[in-house]
């Protein structure tokens, strides 16, 4: 037999090269920004800016997945949005805070953790190298 046929989950983890180490923290960085500007927008312009808010949330989720070739980009991007949003919804000691208790911001938290959940399931996983297969050839 030719090649290493040991399944994936079986074989030691490496670290990240240095660049992909850059990617996914830059990933983050963007996805911390993103659900900042998103935090903005959603309340801002309401209906319209809660759908911009989760469109600009997937298209970085996707993005990232497609950049680093496989899922853990997107999960980099995906965390950075959800530390971001989280940090923005707790209430100062002064009692300011950035989101009020309406449907619009609950719907903006639920709604970028159900997209950040698909957008990194469904995003591009690693695929085979090699010819197509047909079976029966």
């Amino acid at each position: 037999m030719s090649g290493d046929r040991t399944p994936m989950l079986a074989q030691p983890l490496r670290p990240p090269s240095a660049g992909r180490a850059a990617l996914y923290l830059g990933l983050f960085v963007c996805g911390a920004v993103v659900g900042a500007a998103g935090a903005l927008v959603q309340a801002g312009w309401f209906p319209g800016g809660l759908l911009l808010a989760l469109a600009g949330e997937a298209g970085l989720v996707l993005g990232g997945a497609r950049a680093s070739g496989g899922r853990a980009g997107a999960v980099a991007s995906a965390v950075g949005w959800m530390i971001a949003v989280v940090f923005l919804t707790t209430s100062r000691p002064e009692g300011d805070f950035l989101f009020a208790a309406g449907g619009g911001s609950y719907l903006f938290l639920l709604g970028g953790m159900a997209v950040a959940v698909i957008c990194a399931t469904v995003g591009w996983g690693r695929q085979p190298n090699g010819g197509d297969a047909r079976l029966g050839k």
